[in-house]
């Protein structure tokens, strides 16, 4: 019997709260809503590694960042040869395996083709139709896969709606009405004044820029744009007779940071905005249709979930667990508490647990926060009140259940905690770690859209 295809649909910097089949008060997503309700979504999905690198270094692999060594976006070097990726795995298993915009990245090794497309752009390219441009190379790859008479595994990674912001008409302006240079709106002032991201955010925000709202419909309109896109690859699947023969997963690597605690319209910082993210599979002989699951979830739990859906047996002990059970009802949940890293802008770690959030800064950061931040996720779900100073005997237990997880997952694969050993992470050679919050700050910058391009192709390097 001929095995599954497998479509995983990879989109960077998507934050599930402004989805709407995650609860968002915006129509952002009617296609995906349609799509899960004939799966199953998994509510409480996170990416416990921030940002694209380890992100979808968990996610293709199975494996946390212990046993991938990879936690920085400007990772050095090869993923570990000891290590095996989904590719790799599926290749071994009679698969045609391609990856679409993901050419590079260490994680993405072993695929059979790889296929690129444009995915940026400015204010006076405007618009930028990244999906689209995925689209126009990916449908013909998806007519030659189906043609084939061997199953197909297909990587997209999506860049709507990572910056720049700046979907097509109509979505462009579907979510706002306002005068975005409005001159009694000051909400843009602290994001212009952000000297390490300020040049950048000028060469794809309007001249002018005063009211924050304009941004966030726009990053809003990008998912909207996404969406329409990925109903017409789903579409393909539907025309060619094989919807129903192919496990769909929609997956992103890290949430973003939009207004949201100095993080400007970015993907950097330990708030659940960029560790909560969405996981929606479909695959109907197997997969429950409609279900919504409220345990939680990772993404080293993605791979053993493909792998046992395909029915596809591998000896490899993988850090992740299977979701199917959970699918089932078999299981309520995976760990409720888990290691989080964070290695894109800043260097840190913490723990998250169902009630608290523990983030210690391994060294001064460019936000001027302190080294230590707690909050409490049932009264302070938007991580506003930091309890550090009052509660610090939750910071000790915190600190104490994370250094024992370290401590027993460095044993268990005699291998050290990446987080300490990545000498100039920021991509400043000679530099190190940063000793003050003004070196960080004076350090750190983002020029064009050109210098945000040549960041992703760094963090590409093998």
């Amino acid at each position: 019997m001929k095995k599954p295809n497998i479509l995983l649909i990879g989109v960077d910097s998507l934050l599930a709260d402004h989805m709407s089949c995650y609860g968002y008060d915006r129509l952002t997503t009617p296609h995906i809503d349609l799509f899960s309700e004939e799966g199953t979504l998994f509510l409480k999905n996170y990416c416990p590694n921030v940002p694209t690198t380890s992100g979808y270094g968990c996610m293709l692999t199975g494996m946390d960042v212990i046993s991938t060594q990879m936690i920085a976006l400007r990772h050095q070097g090869p993923l570990r040869p000891e290590v095996s990726t989904l590719a790799e795995i599926l290749g071994a298993n009679g698969y045609e395996t391609t990856c679409v915009g993901f050419t590079g990245n260490p994680a993405a090794r072993g695929f059979k083709n790889y296929i690129d497309y444009t995915a940026w752009g400015n204010w006076e390219q405007r618009p930028s139709l990244k999906s689209g441009n995925l689209n126009d190379v990916t449908i013909p790859e998806l007519d030659r896969l189906i043609d084939n008479d061997e199953p197909f595994f297909l990587f997209l990674r999506h860049m709507d709606p990572h910056s720049p912001y700046l979907p097509p008409a109509p979505y462009d302006g579907m979510f706002y009405h306002g005068d975005p240079c409005d001159p009694d709106n000051r909400s843009m002032d602290p994001v212009m004044a952000f000297k390490p991201f300020c040049d950048y955010f000028a060469t794809w925000m309007p001249p002018g820029i005063t009211d924050k709202d304009y941004v966030i419909a726009q990053y809003d309109g990008a998912i909207a744009y996404m969406d329409a896109s990925i109903a017409k690859l789903l579409k393909v699947l539907e025309d060619r007779g094989v919807l129903d023969d192919t496990i769909v997963i929609l997956n992103a690597d890290h949430g973003e940071t939009l207004y949201d605690h100095d993080c400007y319209f970015d993907h950097h910082g330990l708030y659940d905005v960029t560790l909560h993210v969405p996981l929606i599979i479909r695959y109907p002989s197997k997969v429950p249709a409609g279900a919504v699951i409220d345990g939680y979830s990772t993404h080293p739990d993605l791979v053993p979930t493909v792998l046992e859906l395909a029915e596809i047996n591998s000896d490899i002990k993988f850090d992740g667990k299977s979701l199917v059970p959970m699918m089932y009802g078999e299981v309520a949940s995976h760990a409720p508490e888990f290691y989080i890293t964070e290695c894109t802008w800043m260097r840190k770690h913490g723990w998250r647990t169902p009630e608290w959030k523990l983030i210690v800064a391994l060294e001064p950061d460019f936000h001027f926060k302190p080294e230590v931040e707690l909050y409490n996720l049932i009264q302070d779900p938007d991580e506003l009140v930091n309890l550090a100073e009052e509660r610090p005997d939750v910071v000790e237990a915190l600190r104490a259940r994370m250094d024992a997880w370290i401590a027993k997952r460095e044993k268990e694969t005699g291998l050290p905690n990446p987080i300490h050993h990545q000498g100039d992470w920021h991509g400043h050679k000679g530099v190190g770690s940063f000793k003050t919050s003004q070196q960080a700050y004076d350090t750190l910058h983002i020029g064009d859209v050109g210098t945000a391009t040549r960041l992703q192709a760094q963090s590409r390097k093998s």
